[in-house]
């Protein structure tokens, strides 16, 4: 049967990045025989210009009936002065909570032949490989109540929720455990019990949640310590898991561990194994439309998205090989330029990639 994939550029380098996985996937159509059709369409600030809205209703509708969704970016300067609910990041959001996509995993892999791209000693991240799995539709981005209030001194005070609930910890450490079967049998949950209830109670619910994986290893750790940790030592983390705030910040962290945060793709999964499918950077405003931005984060999530939600693992080593290769023939963005090796621009990443597959 088909498989359907709505593809939705977004805003700013979006736009150039997905037209190179859109390479890919064609290439995989008429190579390799890939069953799917593509669908495509707006959303962040591309959408409210063209609609009025950062996640159209027929946009959202179509997303819940595709199986997998390929997002460039969103978010853009010219769209910062609008009011919360009509902001780009309000159609990324919309979209995880539409879909229920819980489960964002984001591996942080260096590529051996990008070790000196990054800003650690070669010694430190040499063959790095961590999982990072980010709760992602609860804390304190969709937590109630929320806003800003006028309090009765005339100043105003700006509020956000930080909350979970055990069933929401129970599903996203169990993906982690699950994760960690399949790797060194590791999980590092992060958290602030030590200053916040919520996370108080994701400590209490991960550890009852890990002794139905006796084979896997559980250890604890403060979030500032963690960040600490993830410059100092990285290689000691297999999988992490987090919550919505800390997780954010800390893939971003990890993503410069490998040389750039253009090399990280991410996959947002909800219960049924539908998934949304994006690199972990954003919009990029000061280099979109100059034809220079890494494509490679974006080609890894489609790579991510034939695993998870269209059941073609083969393919997706096939993606992750042409990847190596290209980076074996020297050739590299500016944002993982090296001396003596070949920088180049977007779309000739995505036709070297294209070339080895």
């Amino acid at each position: 049967m088909t498989k359907k994939i709505l593809v939705l550029p977004g805003d700013g380098i979006g736009q150039e990045i997905v037209a190179e996985a859109v390479k890919v996937i064609t290439i995989l159509q008429r190579k390799f025989g890939l069953d799917v059709s593509l669908q495509h369409d707006v959303v962040g600030g591309t959408a409210y210009d063209q609609k009025g809205s950062p996640l159209p209703e027929t946009v959202l509708a179509k997303a819940k009936a595709a199986d997998a969704v390929l997002l460039g970016a969103v978010g853009g300067p010219q769209w910062e002065s609008l009011p919360i609910a009509l902001r780009p990041e309000k159609g990324l959001l919309g979209l995880r909570s539409g879909l229920g996509l819980f489960a964002n995993l984001r591996p942080a892999l260096l590529y051996p032949q990008l070790a000196s791209a990054s800003t650690l000693k070669p010694e430190v991240v040499a063959g790095l490989d961590i999982l990072i799995v980010r709760e992602l539709t609860g804390d304190i981005y969709f937590g109630q109540p929320r806003g800003i209030r006028r309090l009765p001194s005339g100043e105003r005070e700006g509020f956000n929720t930080m909350v979970y609930r055990e069933s929401e910890i129970e599903r996203i450490a169990r993906v982690a455990f699950d994760s960690a079967r399949q790797r060194n049998k590791k999980v590092c949950s992060v958290d602030k019990a030590n200053v916040l209830e919520s996370t108080e109670l994701w400590r209490e619910v991960v550890t009852r949640v890990a002794k139905d994986y006796p084979e896997v290893q559980l250890s604890h750790m403060y979030v500032d310590n963690a960040a600490m940790q993830l410059v100092r030592a990285p290689k000691q983390f297999d999988v992490i898991v987090t919550g919505n705030m800390f997780g954010d910040i800390l893939s971003d962290e990890a993503s410069m561990l490998t040389g750039s945060i253009g090399m990280l793709p991410s996959a947002s999964l909800n219960e049924r194994g539908q998934g949304m499918y994006e690199p972990i950077h954003g919009s990029a405003p000061d280099i979109a439309g100059k034809g220079i931005a890494n494509p490679l984060a974006t080609i890894l999530s489609v790579a991510m998205m034939l695993r998870y939600s269209l059941s073609q693992a083969p393919l997706a080593d096939r993606i992750e090989g042409a990847v190596r290769s290209v980076l074996d023939q020297g050739y590299r963005s500016a944002d993982i330029y090296t001396p003596g090796m070949k920088q180049v621009g977007t779309c000739a990443i995505g036709d070297a990639i294209v070339a080895a597959l």
